[in-house]
């Protein structure tokens, strides 16, 4: 544990340390499922960077933490929950479309499912994923985002030994209703609803698959704000995750969500 948080702590470091000639965009780094518990905590920093002058190509690069409490208090900070590391290209290739295509290397930290909810293990994911997008512009400040999202999941042990679960394709819809703010300063807010649905390979000796199934919603609400001269974009905002068969949480999980960007021009 301790090795982990020096590897956190080195990785903000160097994000926030090493960008420079930026301006600012607006963006969001939702926070990943962080199981079944009661509240949780994800921060991210990211970078986004111009790929051309025309402005149809981009990178996102982000580090993000999640923290969480035990599945009978709301100490959202109390527990490990989550690293992640993201690379995103996205590619506006038409009038109102796009598309992505991203690596992830996730570490998860699992507790016990009963109290005290003691550690258990660690699993680690690397992920492949691509995603489509379609923007409808209502008017001047409102925009209309449907979003289709295929994902590949590989899981490894803390020692990259096989996990129980070999592997995962999971499909994920999103809508999401945008308003900019008609100020000065650039501010936006958003509310957004994700379906998600799987089905898992496992390892053992009958090597099973899961039935393709429907697994959780997220429902989100985000306050987005260009802090005035300079490169940078905040965003603050609430995730209802609502887990299939997770009756501990019948309200769904609730997040605390916000993560700052640095966008780096095309030169």
């Amino acid at each position: 544990m301790r090795i982990q948080t020096t590897i956190t702590k080195t990785l903000f470091l160097f994000f926030a340390f090493n960008m420079g000639s930026l301006h600012t965009i607006q963006a969001q780094l939702s926070p990943p499922g962080l199981g079944k518990t009661k509240t949780a905590f994800w921060s991210a920093v990211g970078v986004k960077r111009k790929l051309d002058s025309v402005g149809k190509k981009e990178s996102m690069t982000y580090i993000g933490l999640g923290r969480k409490s035990d599945p009978d208090h709301s100490g959202l900070l109390e527990n490990q929950a989550i690293l992640v590391l993201n690379h995103e290209i996205y590619c506006n290739f038409a009038p109102n479309q796009q598309y992505s295509y991203a690596v992830s290397y996730r570490r998860q930290d699992n507790y016990e499912t009963k109290a005290p909810y003691r550690f258990e293990d660690v699993e680690q994911e690397f992920r492949v994923y691509g995603r489509y997008a379609y923007t409808l512009h209502l008017s001047d400040q409102w925009q209309w985002k449907n979003t289709a999202r295929q994902e590949f999941r590989k899981f490894y042990t803390a020692d990259f030994n096989k996990a129980a679960e070999n592997f995962q394709f999971r499909s994920r819809l999103k809508t999401q209703l945008a308003y900019n703010f008609p100020t000065k300063t650039k501010q936006a807010f958003t509310l957004s609803a994700e379906g998600l649905f799987a089905v898992s390979r496992y390892n053992g000796d009958d090597k099973k698959w899961s039935k393709f199934t429907y697994k959780e919603a997220r429902l989100g609400l985000y306050y987005m704000l260009q802090i005035p001269k300079t490169p940078l974009t905040v965003d603050i905002g609430y995730v209802n995750n609502l887990i299939k068969g997770y009756r501990a949480a019948k309200s769904g999980v609730h997040y605390l969500a916000v993560d700052l960007i640095w966008t780096i021009p095309y030169s």
